[in-house]
Order: structure tokens, then C-alpha cells, then sequence
């Protein structure tokens, strides 16, 4: 019995120091935000959405490609156009990850 906690105990070891090393690139900031041109048309008709995005980054921190997870069609054209001149912090490898690009008709224009 000794033996099997011990085995157990290295197996938990390892484990703890791999999700340790993996957290150390963490999630990546965002540099430069260009803003989602809402269609005026459906901002005028009070059409909105939320489009999520599946974000491919470079180690550079320059977006490598974009996939639609879920939202409207049009809408999530525009929301990949913008997302595809963000820029990241850079890190040691390509990461992923997620975005969600919210379309309120409520909301005021950015600046």
C-alpha cells in the first residue's frame, strides 16, 4: 500500500509542476483594439447579437485566423474583420483563444 501512495503522490506531483508551467504564458493582453463596425441597417432595427469567436494567435501576437462559434452570419463577418487586426502581447508559442464580440443597438459608439 506504501508504494501505491507513493506512486500516487509523484503522479500528482508531475501533474501540479505541468499545469504550473502552462499557466505561465497565461492569458494574452490585448495591445491594440480595432473597433467591429456595427451595419447601420440592423443597429437602426435594434438587431444585435453576440458573436463568439475562436481567435488562432501568432507568438508575435498578430492573429493568425479566426473561426465563428456561434452568432449571426453578418455579424460575425464583421466581428472577424476587426478581430483580425487585434494585436496581442507576444508569448513563446502560437496560443488560442476565446473572444466575444457583443452587437448592442443600445450602446454609444467607440472612440
Amino acid at each position: 500500500m506504501t508504494r501505491l501512495h507513493l506512486s500516487i503522490c509523484c503522479l500528482l506531483v508531475i501533474i501540479s509542476c505541468m499545469s504550473i508551467g502552462y499557466a505561465q504564458d497565461g492569458p494574452r493582453k490585448i495591445l491594440k483594439k480595432v473597433p467591429v463596425q456595427y451595419p447601420l441597417v440592423l443597429k437602426m432595427k435594434g438587431i444585435g447579437g453576440t458573436v463568439r469567436l475562436k481567435v488562432f494567435i501568432k507568438p508575435d501576437g498578430f492573429v493568425r485566423d479566426t473561426e465563428v462559434l456561434g452568432g449571426s452570419a453578418i455579424l460575425a463577418e464583421r466581428a472577424q474583420k476587426s478581430v483580425s487586426q487585434w494585436k496581442f502581447s507576444p508569448a513563446s508559442s502560437e496560443t488560442t483563444i476565446e473572444v466575444a464580440v457583443v452587437f448592442d443597438p443600445a450602446a454609444k459608439p467607440e472612440n
